[in-house]
């Protein structure tokens, strides 16, 4: 946090360094892929929101590939970091395709509008990128992605779940219809901002009556601000649940 001085801003621990929250979901070659959209074909690393902090996400954990991303959201932490993807339109040779619903497109095109609506003087690189508006379950690298939709405070946003895995950052309420969405779900990763209440997003608490409700294997909490050391934190939650970290490999 800008200008704090507590113990977990001064922490040593490098699971209390925080980047704002995006996952990379890497996914191994499927022979149906080759017979799905020409959307789906050949796509391996499935990026879910670019960051304002992508570039040193991607320098620091040796980020080459991203085939396709998915928003849950247009918020500033989930989108800034959308210019960089560019430099992998270079190294790929191709443009990129992006997920998103409705708004977050509408927000996208006018926060981006260079991108999108390029001007006919086209001065430096230019993210090249094919947008489609997400309406239910499509398929990426032969495996199905279903959308979940949550409340952000009073914003519906999306989760995704990819087999038996969820990610459902930013949420601070899962609506009745989406449940059986998540039904089976055996590694989720939810929102858990602290032990406060907030009005746009889970605290500890609430995340673990998810947890208690769905029961999967295994639970990760993710958005963590300061008010949670790592180390101690983890120690008082029940087993199967962590705080996530920057750097954290999951197998699914």
């Amino acid at each position: 946090m800008i200008g704090c001085d507590c113990a977990v801003c001064r922490s040593t621990d490098p699971r209390d360094r925080r980047s704002r929250p995006s996952i990379l979901i890497e996914v191994a070659a499927a022979p149906e892929a080759a017979q799905a959209s020409p959307v789906a074909t050949g796509v391996r690393s499935i990026l879910v929101d670019t960051s304002t902090d992508l570039r040193a996400q991607a320098l620091t954990h040796g980020l080459r590939r991203v085939d396709a991303i998915l928003f849950t959201h247009s918020h500033a932490d989930h989108i800034f970091g959308l210019d960089e993807v560019r430099r992998f339109n270079v190294l790929q040779r191709a443009a990129i395709p992006l997920f998103a619903d409705g708004p977050t497109l509408d927000d996208l095109r006018r926060t981006f509008s260079y991108i999108f609506t390029p001007p006919v003087a086209v001065g430096g690189g230019i993210p090249q990128l094919v947008p489609f508006c997400v309406a239910g379950p499509f398929s990426l690298a032969g495996v199905e992605v279903t959308p979940v939709p949550v409340w952000h405070g009073r914003r519906p946003i999306l989760g995704f779940r990819l087999g038996r895995f969820a990610y459902l950052t930013d949420c601070s309420a899962i609506p009745d219809a989406s449940w059986p969405l998540l039904d089976g779900v055996d590694v989720l990763i939810v929102d858990a901002l602290r032990h406060r209440r907030h009005p746009t997003h889970f605290n500890v608490d609430e995340a673990l009556g998810v947890v208690a409700r769905l029961a999967p294997r295994q639970a990760y909490f993710t958005h963590i601000c300061h008010d949670l050391p790592h180390a101690a934190t983890c120690a008082a939650l029940p087993p199967g649940v962590e705080l996530a970290y920057d750097g954290l490999l999951l197998s699914v």
